[in-house]
């Protein structure tokens, strides 16, 4: 793996060793990238949470591209050894902080208000617990009223996470496949 665009363009980052983390292929990062950036018109001014951050690598692509910090949420050992050491090898402990444990047991409310939420968990996870999380970061304040969030999971999700935003203060914006991963890009509908 390695970042894709910006100030760190081409830098190699650690995986975490065994299989706990999925890392999000090169490909679809940077597609990922490249709708986040269409979508909110840039990086700049980017208030980050990479939820299940794993190596870190989406959070650390978007602070090459101009985000202002992210917060990277993580539990496993193993990727938080990679994530560390990869904060560490592109000197950005100034605009990076690593919170230690379960996201969905303990969301980053404090570290917020984030305008930018990547949610890349491992793809068992239901998707009622994935906005069960985006809506205690909501109610808690930790998330400014135009945040986008992407949340990549496994393509047979797709239907269930549609019904689950029925109802919700969430809307789909957009969707789009690679293979068996699909990315919903996620908005609070207006007046919630």
């Amino acid at each position: 793996m390695r970042i894709i665009a910006g100030d760190h363009r081409g830098r190699r980052l650690a995986a975490p060793k065994g299989m706990a983390t999925r890392p999000t292929t090169d490909r679809v990062r940077e597609s990922l990238m490249s709708m986040v950036g269409s979508a909110r018109g840039g990086f700049d001014g980017a208030v980050v949470l990479d939820a299940f951050a794993g190596s870190g690598a989406l959070g650390l692509e978007a602070i090459s591209r101009g985000a202002e910090r992210c917060v990277f949420c993580e539990m496993d050992r193993n990727a938080l050894s990679a994530l560390t050491a990869n904060i560490a090898a592109l000197l950005l402990e100034g605009s990076a902080r690593v919170a230690r444990g379960d996201v969905l047991k303990r969301p980053p409310c404090s570290f917020g208000p984030f305008n930018l939420v990547f949610l890349d968990p491992p793809y068992a996870l239901r998707p009622e617990a994935a906005l069960a999380l985006l809506e205690a970061l909501r109610k808690a304040g930790a998330l400014e009223d135009d945040v986008l969030v992407s949340y990549e999971h496994s393509t047979a999700s797709d239907g269930p996470l549609d019904a689950c935003l029925e109802g919700t203060a969430w809307q789909r914006v957009n969707r789009r496949h690679w293979k068996e991963t699909s990315i919903d890009f996620l908005a609070l509908a207006s007046g919630r």
